[in-house]
């Protein structure tokens, strides 16, 4: 059974930095491609950034240059670390692998930015 648990949600100012956790058990983690969504309030889920298992990214263009997406296969721990934050950035973060064809989510981080 694959699960995903997200950490390090919080408010933050505008500004500022914060870093996302995701710890995956249940899959061989180095394996698979793992994703960061997010979801506004009234507003779809969207990709926000993306690391193959042997480490190529993808961002979506509204994070590029102030988000960075990491992992460690040993600790089978993905990570998001955001700066410069901004009140567009405020969502629920989640962590994300298809496994067997199946998206698998964790239950989310809330990132709260004061303008």
């Amino acid at each position: 059974q694959v699960r995903l648990v997200e950490s390090g949600g919080g408010l933050v100012q505008a500004g500022g930095s914060l870093r996302l956790s995701c710890t995956a058990s249940g899959i061989n983690f180095r394996l698979y491609t793992m994703k960061w969504y997010r979801q506004a309030t009234g507003k779809e889920r969207e990709l926000v950034a993306s690391m193959t298992g042997s480490g190529n990214t993808d961002y979506a263009d509204s994070v590029k240059g102030r988000f960075t997406i990491s992992r460690d296969n040993v600790w089978n721990r993905l990570s998001l670390q955001m700066n410069n934050l901004s009140a567009d950035d405020t969502a629920r973060y989640y962590c994300n692998v298809v496994y067997r064809a199946s998206p698998n989510w964790g239950q989310g981080a809330q990132i709260t930015v004061s303008s």
